[in-house]
């Protein structure tokens, strides 16, 4: 320790690092080192598995992918701009036959310390434990393992610690977390903290979810609160080839206050964030805090890797300490606006397609998947404005414009990269035909009207040759089967024609390339099974597949302050249809009425099926207490009974379903989020003759205890 004091400054990154890109994430990697340096820093740390990208999945059970992490980690540790620098990078590492998550600490080309992780992320989209293990020799080193030989070649070192271990330098101690580890009961941080560690590190791959980043925010802070300390958390921000975005947000820490904070959502490719801390005020605040110091005093030590230098040298002499800072959140609707829209620029960009196409309805999902693909393109301008270089050459190749070229405006943008087209009916209104058109207009999509009504009647004539037989709408006195189908045609009809004007449209504007087509199924019509399998839905990807009606709602009405106009105050203010039956003077087609429940409803099913894990018995019960003062028992029994009803008879849908941004905690995703059966007993008899049973309980308690007699 330096007892004349001292002033660290350290830097932490977000980066947009790209599954099995090794040579672009080596690039971002050492661009964001450069940064650091250039801020005054210290020391640098980046993401979780920032070299190999966090989301190669089963790639990590290849031998190349380790072979290319530690080719693209020598190239790091023999760069001459990682020079008089502590880093602290992620990749995979293999130690005796055995795949870990892990963290490598190093400086000026010397590898001090291979730290895995020890708390593996499982449950959600996470499943970590299915291509890495736990590190459970905690406070263990083997101070001998084996480098590979090409690294010794270029580094001249044949060995270096792998295992639960700290960095002891001249003038602090630092320890290291990773992601999962700070989220656990029991995290690390804690014990490194009683055994004198000053610097904590976090190198993180956390995916966006809304409303998370006050569970991470409240973690860092109250973990630095009660045990004093630096921390510096890191994190992947982007799409690296997964349905989930990582949202950035790099920060630092120290004692319970924040000191910086990068943003949560960016079209940059690397965000690097400094601050200088004073580690005495960490000394101070542990001193002063005695039964903190009687743990201490008792601690188990960790073993130390000794760094005989001071990181203060490696600085200016002075330099201003950063100070606290109020911490920067988003509402739900300004998350929506941007989390989807980088996630759509970085598909779009790294794919090879030539833009996006959408079924605009003139609906409010459609208008939805629509204003957040204007919101790309708003990011994109604004990035170009500012020089961007990354921004502007995806721009300039995806537009085939020259070296000079920067669009004039969000519209030039979206005039280019988006298409809509509205495909009518005779049942679709002149109303929802009017608000695509007006919608388009503004954003400046590039628009078609076209009717698809031949093609649906050719359809019809088809099976009735055979037949003999003419389906008919409900209305027009068909059966429930006729009517169906009948939706159904119209649905899946949109479908195909959406992937032939995604190949078709920019070779009619004389365009090269293909369009990605986009869904725009909410989240609770999804649960629900609100949605004809193999239509609109059957998309390339859905930007709004895993966010729930109310909050979409909520944004369009945030984003029509933006951008201003009429179209959207009337779209949202419009109750849904899809206008798949003829309208009448007696009749217009509502989803709630078709559905049976409305969206508020819908979006507490999903909730307390997901993320309070009730099955149909625990959701009466927690109904039974929330919606007691405006349902009876039996009626509360009726709609749980219909929602899981439901749900179980369309549950086979979610296994079509397109990828979706992730941005809901009770997302439906059949992929990889919520892992169900596709195929269930619909009659629930066991689970239902439960809620019965149940409601003639509590209403005979109901009775007995208005029966009692009041007793002064």
């Amino acid at each position: 320790m330096d007892l004349r004091g001292s002033r660290l400054t350290v830097a932490t990154c977000s980066l947009n690092q790209w599954s099995l890109d090794f040579g672009g994430n080596r690039q971002r990697i050492l661009q964001s080192i450069r940064q650091a340096k250039a801020l005054g820093a210290s020391l640098r740390i980046g993401p979780e598995l920032e070299i190999s990208g966090y989301g190669c999945n089963d790639h990590f059970s290849e031998i190349d992918t380790f072979l290319h992490s530690w080719e693209v980690l020598k190239d790091v540790l023999t760069d001459p701009d990682t020079a008089n620098i502590l880093c602290d990078v992620g990749m995979p590492v293999m130690y005796r036959n055995v795949a870990y998550n892990c963290r490598v600490i190093f400086f000026n080309g010397r590898i001090l310390l291979i730290r895995p992780k020890l708390f593996l992320a499982v449950g959600g989209n996470y499943r970590e434990n299915r291509w890495f293990t736990a590190w459970t020799h905690f406070r263990t080193l083997d101070r001998e393992f084996i480098l590979p030989d090409f690294i010794r070649a270029a580094t001249g070192q044949a060995t270096t610690s792998f295992g639960d271990g700290v960095i002891a330098t001249r003038d602090t101690v630092i320890g290291v977390e990773t992601c999962e580890e700070l989220f656990t009961p029991d995290s690390p941080h804690i014990h490194m903290a009683l055994d004198g560690v000053e610097i904590f590190t976090n190198g993180s791959g956390s995916h966006h979810e809304l409303r998370k980043l006050y569970t991470r925010v409240d973690l860092i802070r109250e973990g630095t609160r009660k045990s004093g300390g630096v921390y510096l958390y890191a994190n992947q921000q982007g799409c690296d080839g997964e349905r989930v975005y990582y949202d950035g947000c790099a920060m630092i820490a120290c004692n319970g206050d924040m000191l910086t904070q990068g943003s949560q959502f960016s079209l940059t490719d690397v965000e690097v964030v400094a601050a200088t801390v004073d580690l005495d005020a960490v000394r101070a605040m542990r001193a002063s805090f005695i039964s903190r110091s009687v743990q201490a005093a008792n601690a188990k030590p960790y073993p130390r890797v000794v760094l005989d230098i001071s990181l203060a040298d490696l600085q200016p002499k002075y330099r201003a300490l950063t100070l606290p800072r109020d911490v920067r959140y988003l509402a739900p609707e300004e998350e929506i606006e941007l989390g989807p829209a980088c996630w759509l620029w970085d598909y779009l960009r790294r794919s090879g397609m030539a833009g996006y196409f959408l079924p605009l309805s003139g609906g409010a999902d459609s208008a939805a998947v629509a204003c957040i693909v204007f919101s790309m393109c708003r990011l994109v301008h604004a990035a170009c404005v500012a020089g961007d270089p990354t921004v502007l050459a995806d721009v300039r190749r995806l537009l085939a414009k020259g070296p000079d070229y920067v669009p004039a405006s969000p519209q030039e943008v979206c005039g280019a990269l988006f298409h809509t087209a509205y495909l009518g009916t005779v049942n679709s209104s002149a109303k929802t035909r009017q608000l695509a058109q007006a919608l388009a207009d503004q954003i400046g999509s590039y628009h078609a009207t076209f009717a698809i009504d031949t093609i649906t009647s050719a359809i019809v004539t088809v099976f009735s040759a055979f037949s003999g037989k003419q389906p008919q709408f409900k209305v027009h006195g068909g059966t429930h089967t006729e009517n169906i189908a009948l939706q159904n045609i119209q649905a899946r009809v949109r479908m195909v024609m959406s992937y032939l004007l995604a190949q078709l449209l920019p070779w009619h504007r004389g365009q090269s390339g293909t369009l990605l087509v986009l869904g725009s199924s909410n989240v609770d019509e999804s649960l629900r099974g609100y949605l004809t399998k193999y239509d609109c839905s059957a998309a390339d990807v859905n930007p709004i597949g895993s966010i729930s009606k109310l909050d979409l709602r909520a944004f369009m009405r945030h984003f029509q302050k933006k951008i201003g106009g009429e179209a959207l105050i009337s779209i949202v203010s419009t109750p849904a249809t899809a206008e798949l039956e003829p309208i009448t003077a007696t009749y217009t087609q509502v989803s709630e009425d078709d559905m049976g429940m409305t969206f508020e409803e819908l979006s507490m099913y999903g909730r307390l099926r997901k993320i309070a894990r009730c099955g149909p018995y625990a959701m009466y019960l927690k109904l039974a207490d929330i919606w007691r003062d405006r349902l009876s028992l039996p009626q509360i029994a009726d709609k749980v009974k219909f929602f899981f009803r439901m749900y179980a008879i369309n549950r086979h849908k979610c296994t079509v379903l397109p990828p979706a941004y992730h941005a809901e905690a009770y997302s439906p995703d059949d992929n990889r989020f919520d892992l169900r059966p596709f195929l269930y007993n619909a009659k629930w008899t066991w689970q239902f003759d439960a809620i019965d049973r149940r409601v003639r309980e509590m209403a005979a308690e109901e009775g007995a205890g208005a029966a009692q007699p009041d007793v002064d």
